[in-house]
């Protein structure tokens, strides 16, 4: 028994959801981790329980949310028919975005935590050697929460590797488009194919475990930070 063409597509067009989604959360997610780690303002326990909503809530009322907004009677599909470029759910984009709001805390939190852990006085170093904030936060601050970054990456990847509830609410079930390795399971459990779903599930389970083991390595080695 072997993984079918049908399983490698989901595989693959899972590691791209999944690669996009991380850059794209590392972009968004970094300016909005310095902001809560810097901040003093009052809205910052809001946009907190923003960012961290995933965390408590069901993915399917997340997925639900996004599809109504999205869909043709919604504003942001309103939106994206009026510049032409159709609705978003139940296509790849789609997912792309559902993706990013379901592990936006997986990559802010890791982050805000390492951005704290620096402290001010590195920043004031920078200050009386005449560095500006651009210049001191890409040579000093990034390079000293670099763990944070690399704990970020990889639970932002793994978390949208194995999601489902949202995937399959925004996405659908579309073979070579919105079918991912979680909905590829659920279709072969659903159809008693146990053996097919074994082969995905175990490779699941693997890389989780690998996912984990590489991240509380990293943690042993750099304790602190991330």
């Amino acid at each position: 028994m072997s993984l079918s063409s049908s399983d490698l597509a989901t595989i693959w067009l899972t590691l791209e959801l999944a690669s996009l989604t991380t850059v794209i959360l590392l972009l968004i997610g970094t300016p909005i981790a310095w902001w809560l780690a810097r901040t003093r303002s009052r809205l910052k326990g809001v946009v907190g329980a923003v960012v961290a909503l995933p965390l408590v809530l069901p993915p399917t009322v997340i997925g639900f949310y996004l599809l109504v907004a999205m869909g043709p009677h919604g504003p942001v599909g309103r939106l994206t028919e009026a510049l032409g470029l159709g609705v978003l759910p139940f296509t790849f984009a789609g997912l792309v975005i559902g993706s990013v709001f379901y592990s936006l805390p997986f990559v802010v939190q890791p982050l805000q935590n390492a951005f704290e852990a620096i402290g001010e006085r590195p920043l004031e170093v920078a200050a009386t050697l005449r560095a500006g904030p651009w210049d001191s936060f890409f040579s000093v601050v990034l390079p000293l929460a670099r763990p944070g970054f690399v704990t970020a990456s990889i639970l932002g990847f793994a978390h949208t590797v194995g999601e489902f509830g949202v995937v399959l609410m925004l996405g659908g079930n579309i073979p070579g488009r919105t079918r991912t390795v979680s909905v590829q399971i659920f279709d072969h459990v659903e159809a008693m194919e146990y053996a097919e779903a074994h082969w995905l599930a175990g490779g699941m389970l693997l890389f989780s475990f690998v996912v984990l083991l590489v991240l509380y390595s990293s943690r042993r080695m750099r304790p602190g930070l991330g």
